[in-house]
């Protein structure tokens, strides 16, 4: 199987797979829940294609987990479940959630294409080939890489401001981005949540 850089989803098709997303986080913590359309059919040939995707769980507005992966390794109902599991209890920058905090999370899936290049010679044509809202980002530069989804333009509009805040992220200097030997690369999301 291989992902399509176009390939998306219906509504009805994302609302299925927060339904699982939320299913898997009460199995997980041995809740039981149920909702009227639980049983809503995940069986649409699209959700046995390989797709890389990132879980993200938030409470009260603020971040509570977010893994994903990067490249299409699992079909995409794997791929949710697994990053839902470990958005929830593997992301190190947080404790594992409890169970009394099932009711206030709030999930969001992301679907992205295959990263791809963006070829640049100077800082400043990096910061003019990023589309701001729209790409999500990657940084590689030696063994550090980071990434920000495109999402996260909401809170760093800034183009400048964005890349440095992602090389941080890296373990990398803030000015990283303006020397020699970074690695970019962009891909863009279709997002479903709660």
């Amino acid at each position: 199987m291989t992902s399509d850089p176009i390939f998306t989803l219906d509504r009805h098709q994302g609302m299925a797979l927060l339904r699982l997303a939320r299913k898997t986080l009460a199995e997980a913590l041995h809740i039981p829940w149920a909702t009227a359309d639980e049983e809503a059919p995940l069986d649409h040939p699209c959700l046995e294609r390989k797709q890389a995707t990132f879980v993200t769980l938030t409470r009260q507005g603020l971040l509570r987990g977010c893994i994903g992966t990067l490249l299409p390794v699992t079909t995409l109902r794997d791929s949710v479940q697994e990053n839902t599991y470990s958005a929830a209890f593997r992301d190190q920058r947080f404790n594992p959630v409890e169970p009394g905090e099932f009711d206030e999370l709030h999930i969001e899936l992301s679907l992205l294409t295959e990263p791809e290049p963006l070829v640049f010679e100077t800082p400043s044509a990096l910061l003019t080939g990023l589309r701001t809202g729209l790409d999500g980002v990657i940084i590689k530069k030696g063994g550090a890489t980071a990434t920000f989804l495109p999402q996260v333009w909401e809170q760093i509009p800034n183009p400048e401001a964005f890349l440095s805040q992602l090389c941080l992220k890296a373990g990398l200097s803030d000015t990283a981005w303006q020397e020699p030997g970074l690695d970019v690369f962009t891909y863009q999301v279709q997002h479903f949540h709660e």
